[in-house]
């Protein structure tokens, strides 16, 4: 099969053998995959968790048709349409467990629109639910909205009852988005008076949950804007690994700052956020009432490009890999 993978010179599509399914895993031909931050981590060569260095694999999720299944498999099975989060799954080919394997719904949903829901929906739903926990009728606010898991997040808070969804965005074009995609209020954070706009939004109170993509350039803005006993949750960092802290605001507003990320959780975490997932959003993914845009698709041989387009910040929501 041809995969993705991290050569001495960049990416780049290489002939690997076929994976075959471990007991509890499925074996999926991949139809299409979408690119994540993530991936450019790898492709510089930089590790992201376990992945890095020469001959790493590159991919977080894909849509395709069950080929194979394990022994303990339950629930899915050859010919099933699916979309899964899956290590190296920019590849004709990909194994992951069976709990993070998703039915694609029978709504005339293409392979390439699934692909870009795995990552965004399991990320938001634990960002905002489990650990922001956003309370009907609370403020939030995504920072760096009008990425993939930021356009999704801001969905999920208003299914999950938000009554005021705010959205970053240092870009005029992309800020006229937003709305599209549940954001009431759409914010240009390269403003240094920003979290004022948030306040007056708020009627002073400052915003209940914020939801980070960018971190470490917003950070004490962040503290700024969020309301006392409100909550940040530190998903991406975008703008930077480190940086100054407002120590002493953090304290004065009792804030809960809330790390996360996916590459130190064990199978049986992953398998318990895509159980709370599925149960409070699957309706609504059948329904199509959530909903990514697909920037642009690129062919298998040609994802090196595509991630020049990602490192270029050049796109508004996902872009996609065919096979």
């Amino acid at each position: 099969m041809k995969a993705a993978v991290l050569g001495d010179v960049g990416i780049e599509v290489r002939d690997l053998d076929k994976p075959a399914p471990k007991p509890n895993e499925v074996l999926i031909r991949v139809r299409a995959s979408t690119l994540n931050r993530a991936d450019l981590i790898v492709a510089s060569g930089h590790r992201h968790g376990a992945v890095g260095g020469v001959g790493a694999r590159i991919g977080l999720e894909c849509a395709g048709e069950v080929e194979a299944v394990g022994s303990e498999v339950t629930g899915v099975k050859p010919g099933d349409r699916v979309m899964a989060t899956a290590p190296g799954g920019i590849a004709e080919y990909a194994v992951t467990d069976f709990v993070r394997v998703h039915p694609i719904p029978a709504n005339n949903m293409t392979y390439e629109q699934a692909a870009c829901f795995p990552v965004a929906l399991g990320t938001m739903h634990n960002a905002i639910v489990t650990a922001g926990r956003l309370k009907c009728g609370e403020t939030l606010l995504m920072q760096g909205a009008s990425a993939g898991v930021g356009l999704m997040g801001m969905q999920i808070a208003k299914l999950m009852g938000a009554s005021l969804v705010m959205g970053t965005s240092t870009n005029t074009e992309r800020r006229a988005r937003l709305k599209e995609f549940g954001c009431d209020l759409a914010i240009d954070s390269s403003a240094p008076d920003w979290p004022d706009e948030v306040k007056k939004a708020t009627h002073g109170k400052g915003v209940d949950v914020i939801i980070d993509l960018v971190s470490a350039s917003v950070a004490n803005q962040n503290l700024a804007a969020a309301a006392i006993l409100g909550r940040i949750v530190n998903v991406g960092r975008l703008g930077g690994m480190k940086g100054e802290f407002d120590f002493d605001r953090h304290a004065a507003k009792r804030i809960d700052y809330i790390g996360v990320t996916f590459r130190t959780r064990t199978l049986e975490e992953i398998r318990e956020i895509n159980r709370l997932m599925r149960a409070d959003l699957w309706s609504a993914v059948e329904a199509g009432t959530l909903h990514l845009p697909i920037h642009q698709s690129f062919p298998l041989a040609k994802v090196a490009q595509a991630l020049d387009l990602m490192k270029a910040n050049g796109h508004f929501g996902k872009i996609a890999i065919v096979m």
